[in-house]
């Protein structure tokens, strides 16, 4: 039996093919000249010259030398000196006379940036014919690596040693090998999972009936070729393949890795469809609810144990926040497969698909009171909240929020009053954190310290120190606190309000606090222009002219900064800027600095509450009957009332604060607490530094008479002078101008007393007073799933105030 034949290539590049066998009889040599190939087919010549040497052979010559001594060569490599069949190492090899360049393809798997390496293929002929040369040379035109085996056994060790990508069988003739047993018992491999196998099938002309490809599928192949040696055909048939199944298997592939951050994840993970049907937890779910996957996967959510301890509507409020793609974010109680309830801090994603229809949920849970430090993250995320650009503030409800009663004003003048910027950047500016105190004292260089080191953190790093701002700007630092095991809020605050006194955290701590931050609004942050308003705020911000306009919508993209945002469309609609002479820039501060002073631990009375009081009142400037009854300055005064209306509002009734003796009362001898408290503070944060003085260029006239009309409205919400109010208005304006109305209606003239009525200066008073009252009451008029929300949020201030009563 002959041997293999050798090649040679000279250093001239010269290609010398020498066909001997084991009788030593004389070398036929055969000289390739230099420039015709490297590459034959069967066969990869590894050589110094191969550089200058083009990689693919003029192969269509088949009467040849080069045909000749390729197919004694195959013959003799078929079978091994032991017997055993070998794979023929046949790879083409891309030089720059070919076709197309060999490079690595770079894929995206959603924020994953991927890297394929050329495709390996695999062609498994049991004999060379234009059918195999056909898919020879369409992969070297395609870039391919290509290898050619000629025995089931030969074609198996090729692949588990390779792994190829694309496998092509021969189907057409059985009597070699029986290319369905191949397929199985490639598909038998764990690789396989990863690889596109094509069946060629025979061309039967005039069979007037189409095979079916059931029984191919059935036996693993992914597609059939009916036979075509033509190179462009096959080459065709790779390239789709390419762009199709195998692009998508590779990144299929790609995810191995994700699983296996998620199966060494440290958070839990569980994954459910849009039916609520568990599709995958990881082991960290596994522990720390003690159930096995096994008892999970596949059932519905609604099959679990629930705890009771969670109140009777969270589920609803959950549901209806992600129902509509947004995030949820809050504090859960879960039922253990042990029957113990566990506090988690839950992040519940869902993730849009096809159509843009949510096809599952992904729910991301920390068990809270674990350590210390979740013991902190816990308390600092209590609130449970839905994200989103068109939120509709279910999961803002206030039936679920940070119930601590040290009602320090942290976020709202942190985090929740970083610019623009520093929002899309998932960032704070520190400068907008250096408001506790005014003196250099040892804690003001700490927090500088602290400050300045979040400029160059990352955002874990940077939230984390946040939350030690919040803790080192509290004024009770050595104050004991309670914490229980499962750091349940109710039970925390009934029995630390049995351990501290009631009356000093609302009158003392909040009150103190408020004045510190009186004076550092210097230091915050300037908010953004009115043209650089992001698109999603923008957006919502065209729709602020209408009565149905979701402020809780805004307060969610804004990270609850309304005021801000909106003051700056607002005002610019009714040209305050011009009328009062000073600078938008100016405008932006002050409105920066009234946010800043309105407590976001409050339930009802925060910013939120203030802008929607403010778009109330645009709305009504905007109705024709209030236009005609009013000038600029009443519509100036009435805008600037209700953005300050409830500023620094401590979330208690006068009634509370007079009977409590706090500082507030105290200060204003019971009467009109709050109110007065509002408008003075305002005047003092406006004073206080030029860059935020709205009313340093008006005339000392114009300004009296604008501060007169602001605090006379803002006076008006009080509500211990509420039916006074409406019996004026009532009696000045509604009836006379009703008698009006019917004496001209009954002489059939028109009477122009009614606008007389309505201008005289009295009644201007008692408009304007009317006017921010209703727009202060106004959330019941409101959509109703608004008005639910805030009836939320108002009983939840009142129980919180009730609670702590009867704590004292």
């Amino acid at each position: 039996m002959g041997c293999a034949p050798s090649i040679h290539v000279s250093q001239s590049g010269v290609i010398y093919c020498r066909d001997s066998d084991e009788s030593n009889s004389p070398h036929q040599t055969t000289t390739i000249s230099q420039g015709t190939a490297t590459t034959l087919h069967g066969l990869f010549i590894k050589t110094d010259a191969a550089d200058s040497i083009p990689s693919v052979l003029a192969y269509q010559n088949r009467h040849g030398v080069a045909r000749r001594a390729s197919s004694r060569w195959e013959r003799s490599r078929d079978t091994g000196p032991s017997g055993q069949h070998r794979c023929i190492e046949a790879e083409t090899q891309t030089s720059h006379s070919s076709l197309k360049q060999v490079s690595n393809t770079e894929v995206r798997v959603g924020p994953m940036r991927l890297t394929q390496d050329p495709i390996q293929v695999l062609l498994i002929f049991a004999k060379e014919d234009s059918q195999s040369d056909g898919f020879w040379w369409a992969c070297d035109r395609a870039g391919y690596r290509c290898n050619i085996a000629r025995t089931p056994e030969s074609a198996l060790e090729c692949f588990l040693d390779k792994h190829h990508e694309i496998i092509i069988i021969d189907h057409r003739q059985s009597r070699y090998f029986d290319a369905e047993a191949v397929c199985r018992s490639i598909r038998a491999t764990k690789p396989s999972e990863h690889t596109v196998i094509l069946a060629v099938v025979s061309n039967v002309s005039g069979d007037p009936e189409e095979m079916s490809v059931l029984p191919l599928l059935h036996a693993g192949f992914n597609r059939r070729f009916v036979e075509n040696s033509n190179m462009i055909a096959c080459y065709n048939e790779l390239i789709q393949i390419e762009h199709g199944e195998v692009r998508s298997l590779f990144k299929l592939r790609a995810c191995n890795s994700v699983f296996t951050a998620l199966e060494h994840c440290q958070e839990a993970v569980e994954i459910t469809s849009e039916d609520h049907v568990i599709q995958y937890v990881n082991p960290a779910f596994e522990r720390m609810m003690g159930y096995h996957k096994g008892e999970l996967i596949g059932k519905e959510l609604t099959e679990l144990p629930k705890s009771d301890k969670n109140r009777v509507d969270l589920l609803d409020t959950i549901n209806m926040c992600i129902k509509k793609g947004k995030e949820w974010q809050g504090i859960y109680y879960a039922r253990r497969k042990a029957g113990d309830s566990i506090q988690q801090n839950v992040k519940i994603i869902p993730v849009i698909g096809q159509g843009g229809k949510i096809r599952q949920f992904v729910s991301i849970k920390r068990l809270c009171g674990s350590n210390d430090n979740n013991k902190q993250i816990c308390k600092v995320h209590r609130e449970d909240k839905c994200i989103g650009e068109n939120f509709q503030s279910e999961s803002h409800s206030f039936r679920h929020k940070n119930r601590r009663k040290e009602s320090i004003d942290v976020k709202s003048i942190t985090s929740r009053s970083s610019d623009a910027s520093s929002l899309q950047n998932r960032r704070y500016s520190s400068m907008a954190r250096i408001h506790s105190m005014t003196i250099e004292a040892p804690i003001t260089k700490v927090i500088n310290i602290i400050n300045a080191a979040q400029e160059n953190s990352s955002v874990t790093v940077a939230e984390a120190l946040d939350r030690v701002l919040e803790i080192l700007r509290t004024t009770e630092l050595y104050s004991p606190q309670l914490g229980t095991k499962d750091e349940d809020p109710h039970a925390s605050d009934l029995v630390g309000g049995l351990m501290t006194d009631g009356l000093r955290r609302l009158s003392g701590n909040e009150y103190v606090f408020s004045k510190n931050v009186h004076h550092s609004h210097s230091h915050l942050s300037v908010p953004i222009t009115i043209n650089d308003i992001p698109p999603r705020i923008a957006q919502l911000l065209d729709n602020e002219e209408s009565w149905d306009f979701n402020i809780f919508e805004l307060e969610a993209v804004t990270h609850k900064r309304p005021l801000v945002y909106l003051g700056l469309k607002v005002f610019a609609r009714f040209g305050v800027c011009e009328f009062l002479n000073c600078s938008e820039a100016t405008l932006r501060s002050w409105l920066q600095v009234v946010e800043a002073n309105y407590h976001a631990s409050n339930s009802y009375h925060n910013s939120t509450h203030a802008a929607d009081v403010l778009h109330a009142t645009a709305f009504f400037l905007g109705k024709e009957r209030v236009k005609g009854s009013l000038d600029q300055l009443d519509e100036i005064a009435a805008l600037i009332a209700a953005t300050v209306h409830d500023v620094d509002h401590p979330g208690r009734t006068n009634s509370f604060l007079c009977n409590a003796g706090s500082e507030l009362a105290v200060l204003y001898n019971d009467t009109a607490v709050l109110e007065s408290h509002h408008t003075a503070l305002a005047f003092q944060l406006t004073a206080k530094d030029n860059k935020c003085n709205i009313f340093k260029n008006i005339e000392r006239t114009q300004y009296r008479t604008l501060r007169q009309a602001i605090i006379d409205m803002v006076l008006a919400t009080e509500m211990t002078k509420h039916f006074e109010h409406v019996n004026k208005f009532v009696n000045s304006i509604n009836k006379p101008i009703a008698a009006e109305e019917s004496n001209s209606n009954s002489e059939g003239s028109d009477c122009e007393c009614t606008t007389s009525i309505k201008n005289s200066p009295e009644n201007r008073i008692l408009i304007k007073r009317m006017m921010i009252k209703c727009a202060d009451v106004a959330n019941p008029c409101r959509p109703l799933d608004l008005c639910i929300e805030w009836a939320g949020r108002i009983s939840e201030e009142y129980f919180a105030q009730h609670l702590h009563i009867c704590l004292i």
